[in-house]
């Protein structure tokens, strides 16, 4: 009775402490547990089993586009990050050396790889001789290192996993429709798949990627009011392209160096759903990402009543299989325990078998999002679970849009902008003049962040002041305190 009680003891308020409740949900849903190497974590296998949904259904959208896979070594010689300058400055800080291998001290220090640019770079500078050989469009799953100060299981941890993708163009432009091609791509998978509604556009010149030319992002907005950037696309333009010679003989004779492009989307996205879905009672998970959508928990007061509960629950169990990732709660802990463990867990659905659903031939289903139990006709399963399933998939997507809508302002004063970062919580949206020591200034002053620039801007133009400088306006923008 100790263990049951201990699991089921309340977590923390999520508005009494945000981070409290997400570390213990993340730990209770056994999604993660901490490594002995600082900063590491350990992906437990519930937490896996999302992370192995979110790779198959995010990896069909990029196969879509014509991208394929590949793998690339994870040591890259220190040389090669020196070879752009820019991005070497941007990953200086966080790049973890290897210095010695087999006893001996190594010729050169090699790097665990914080991003790819540079070897793979290095490798399509070799493939890529002609124009006939364009474009080149790969993507890798895999783990990198970026040796982080303070971190937060699946939110920022020294090593991830992610997929970073890696794609060569005859063209610039050619190179900036892929790179908005690929938000494209996130932005989809975040609002279809995940249910996390985002806002996709642009990065300042203070926040682009180390290296780029332009970086575009998708921002969410967490259960806390925080901003997360949950993808991040970049066009390199020649930059790198440049530094390690990538160059093709095009169509007119003449030898031009491609244009490249990176993009990637990691585990980070796993927080990001806890964050936003999450509730009092833990997880709540979209269906298209849950590792089991049903269920299903067994439920019977006397032994005579077992087998045959038992048998309709093996019915069912049969008819669903392969239409929808069904799991059978066969453990000996209580029917309560299981409904709170499930719920802990985030399944998008429950099903409950007892005596009288058997006698009615029926079984009681009920909603993670709202708790709301409807008994259905086992004849009728079949067709309504995925119904149900698609309507809680929508409900969790809508409610996060409200949410987000509820929490962002618009304000052209500095002072109720101030106002706003400091005692309510959200996105602020502004008039903005883009101006890189204003944005550092406004950071400093407040703690907020330039999210995003949005591709949805005013028709014809922004009209006004920026809300800092009081030059003319150029674009609006969304600040925000973030992850």
């Amino acid at each position: 009775m100790d263990n049951e009680e201990k699991y089921v003891e309340e977590i923390a308020d999520q508005e009494d402490n945000f981070s409290k409740w997400y570390n213990q949900v993340v730990r209770k849903a056994e999604l993660a547990d901490y490594a002995p190497v600082r900063g590491c974590m350990i992906i437990r296998p519930y937490g896996y089993a999302i992370w192995e949904n979110l790779q198959r259904l995010l990896d069909a959208r990029f196969k879509e586009t014509d991208v394929v896979n590949a793998y690339f070594p994870l040591l890259i010689p220190r040389s090669f990050l020196e070879r752009e300058a820019e991005h070497v400055e941007g990953f200086a800080p966080e790049v973890a050396w290897v210095t010695r291998g087999g006893g001996e001290e190594l010729e050169e220090p090699l790097a665990i790889r914080p991003t790819s640019e540079t070897i793979i770079g290095h490798t399509y500078a070799k493939w890529i001789q002609s124009y006939r050989d364009l474009p080149v469009l790969i993507n890798q799953w895999n783990n990198v290192m970026r040796w982080e100060k303070r971190t937060t299981l699946f939110l920022r941890t020294s090593e991830f996993l992610w997929q970073e993708g890696h794609t060569a163009h005859r063209t610039l432009d050619e190179a900036e429709e892929r790179t908005k091609q690929m938000l494209e791509v996130y932005r989809a998978f975040a609002e279809e798949d995940a249910a996390i509604p985002v806002i996709a556009g642009r990065k300042s010149e203070n926040e682009k990627f180390a290296g780029a030319l332009r970086t575009y992002s998708i921002e969410a907005m967490m259960g806390d009011g925080k901003a997360l950037q949950a993808g991040t696309s970049h066009n390199l333009g020649n930059n790198f392209a440049k530094s390690f010679d990538i160059q093709y003989l095009d169509s007119d004779g003449q030898r031009k160096y491609c244009a490249t492009t990176s993009w990637g989307m990691s585990t980070r996205m796993i927080g990001g759903l806890i964050m936003v879905h999450g509730d009092s009672s833990g997880l709540i998970l979209p269906p298209r990402l849950a590792p089991y959508q049903v269920v299903i928990v067994p439920i019977w007061r006397k032994e005579a009543e077992k087998s045959a509960v038992l048998e309709q629950v093996a019915r069912v169990e049969k008819m669903l299989k392969g239409k929808v990732r069904v799991k059978v709660d066969m453990s000996e802990n209580t029917p309560g325990w299981k409904y709170n463990e499930w719920e802990m867990r985030g399944v998008p659905v429950r099903m409950e078998i007892g005596p009288r659903d058997v006698k009615n031939n029926s079984v009681m289903l009920v909603r993670r999002d709202n708790r709301a139990k409807t008994p259905i006709s086992v004849d009728a399963l079949e067709t309504h679970l995925p119904e149900l399933l698609e309507e809680v998939q929508q409900a969790l997507f809508q409610r996060a849009v409200e949410f987000r809508k509820q929490n962002t302002y618009a304000t052209d004063s500095y002072d109720e902008f101030k106002e706003i970062i400091a005692e309510k919580r959200g996105f602020v949206r502004v008039k903005w003049a883009e101006d890189s020591a204003a944005e550092l200034a406004i950071k400093e002053e407040t703690k907020a962040t330039l999210r995003v620039i949005p591709f949805d801007q005013p028709e014809g133009g922004v009209q006004g002041k920026c809300i800092y400088t009081g030059k003319p306006a150029t674009c609006e923008a969304i600040f925000a305190r973030a992850y």
